[in-house]
Formats: C-alpha cells, structure tokens, sequence
C-alpha cells in the first residue's frame, strides 16, 4: 500500500479543517456563556458536536486530529496549561468511548453515544484530578458530573443528530 493511499484527499482535508475550526470557534463562543449550573465544571461541551459528527461521518482516525488539535489549540488561546492534561484525558476517553459505541452501535443511537461520551470524558478529567492531588476526596464530586454529563451529553447528541440530517456528506 502506497503512502498516499492513507492520506484524506485535498478536498476531505479541507472539510476537516473546518470542522477543527468551527470546534474551535463552538469552544471559544461557549467560554464567553454563563455556566448552565451554579456547580464548578459543569459546561455543555457544545464542540463535541462538532466530533460527534465527524466521527459519524468519518470515523474516529479522521475525528482523533480534529480532536487534538481543538483541544491544543484552545488551551494554547484561551486556557490555562494546566488544563492541557484534563482537556487531553477527557477527550481522548471520550472518543474512545464514542468510538466504541458507534462501532457496536453501528452509528445508531447518537445521543446514547454521545451521553456515555460525556460520561467519560468526566471520569478522565477525575483520573487527572485524582492523579495531581492524590486526595481521594475529589471523587465525591463524580456523580454529579455523571448526572450533569446525562444531561448535557443527551443535548449535544441531539443536536449532532438534527446537524446530520442537514449536512452533506464528506468527501472521501
């Protein structure tokens, strides 16, 4: 197999690039919102969207640099370093996770995917806690970040699933 054969045509680059940017631009606008809940570290994560969908459309070789590279670039624009370590272990769980689903889902029940997704992406930002403050304690806060990451991961499955009936399909 040539090496050229494992690269994405010029035009599906293209198209992914823009994904990495729109999820970049949903992650910025999110930042300036209030917090949906009164609770630290509850968010929406509205630019899983934008990974739901090329995971759905593409799969998760082309959705994991997407991924990284939104992750890398909004902690490099509008975060702290720190946070590097949580964003990449949450997201990469994440995507594992969805990526999993979707295969034994076989691309069936997005909001499902996207709950346990969200779900996940929860446990890792716990593990990373867990693992710089050696306290125990932090994992009290695990629930309510599993019920928030139902809720919030139930809307961005939803709307990923309403922007699917309305995107054309990527090139190949």
């Amino acid at each position: 197999m040539k090496a050229s054969e494992n690269r994405p045509s010029p035009r599906k680059l293209t198209v992914l690039s823009l994904m990495t940017a729109l999820s970049l631009i949903i992650f910025y606008l999110e930042s300036l919102l209030p917090p949906p809940v009164p609770i630290p570290g509850i968010k929406l994560g509205l630019a899983n969207i934008v990974t739901l969908i090329v995971l759905n459309r593409c799969g998760a070789r082309e959705a994991l640099p997407v991924l990284l590279c939104r992750i890398l670039l909004s902690c490099f624009f509008f975060s702290q370093a720190i946070s590097l370590a949580y964003s990449l272990a949450g997201g990469l769980l994440c995507l594992l996770t969805m990526a999993v689903l979707q295969t034994l889902l076989q691309k069936r029940f997005l909001c499902l995917t996207s709950i346990f997704g969200a779900m996940a992406h929860n446990i890792g930002q716990m593990g990373v806690a867990l693992a710089l403050t050696k306290v125990p304690g932090v994992l009290a806060y695990l629930p309510f970040l599993l019920i928030s990451a139902a809720v919030t991961g139930l809307f961005t499955g939803l709307c990923a699933h309403f922007s699917l009936k309305y995107l054309p399909k990527f090139p190949d």
